[in-house]
């Protein structure tokens, strides 16, 4: 069969939203299929809502741990929680005063720091050492990661712009710094995770998963 515009199948396969049982099948095996440790550390993210928002990504790309630094606003902020949605109680995190010893921690751990930062030496995020076990550093809204921060970081990446508007609300930056890290762990390990979702037709599988909580 094929569709206008000449493509096969194109009836067959239109794209449809997941039921929640397939979500969680096809969440499952991307799963399997990653292994490099990410780690969050944020410099005095003072908003409680960018901080949330932060948390529910970072939930979403499985994070391991998060570095809460400086004036950063903590996890259990009611209005962090109102905008995870729940999603911080998947997270590993503590307070950590100073950026630059949860820097070194991050680096004692085994995982290179990279910083999300317009700064002098930063490469763009597509070419940035982001992939595996890495900590992401993300700074300030206004101000960025503190210079004594910057300093100790292994790298530091930034996200390329082409549009008339010189900055990305943080939680945005984060998001796609994560999802960046994920897809170029994939990208390298040589395998594109699940073809795609379960068909709804294969019952071969029973789901006995519940939901969390």
């Amino acid at each position: 069969m094929t569709a206008p515009g000449g493509t096969p199948g194109y009836g067959e396969n239109r794209p449809r939203q997941l039921r929640p049982t397939e979500v969680k099948r096809l969440n499952r095996a991307w799963r399997r299929s990653t292994q490099g440790r990410i780690a969050l550390l944020l410099d005095s993210v003072t908003q409680p809502f960018n901080v949330g928002s932060i948390a529910r990504t970072a939930a979403a790309f499985g994070v391991q741990h998060v570095w809460l630094c400086g004036n950063t606003a903590p996890l259990d902020h009611p209005s962090v929680r109102k905008t995870a949605l729940g999603t911080e109680r998947f997270l590993s995190w503590e307070r950590e005063p100073s950026p630059v010893s949860a820097a070194k921690a991050a680096a004692a751990a085994g995982l290179r720091v990279v910083a999300i930062e317009l700064a002098a030496g930063a490469v763009p995020l597509h070419g940035a050492p982001v992939g595996g076990d890495v900590c992401l550093a993300i700074g300030n809204e206004d101000h960025g990661c503190s210079p004594a921060l910057l300093a100790v970081c292994a790298a530091a990446a930034y996200i390329p712009q082409v549009g008339r508007v010189g900055s990305l609300n943080v939680a945005v930056a984060a998001g796609i710094a994560l999802a960046e890290a994920r897809r170029r762990e994939w990208a390298t390990a040589g395998h594109a995770g699940p073809e795609g979702p379960p068909d709804p037709r294969d019952r071969r599988e029973p789901d006995t998963e519940t939901s969390p909580g």
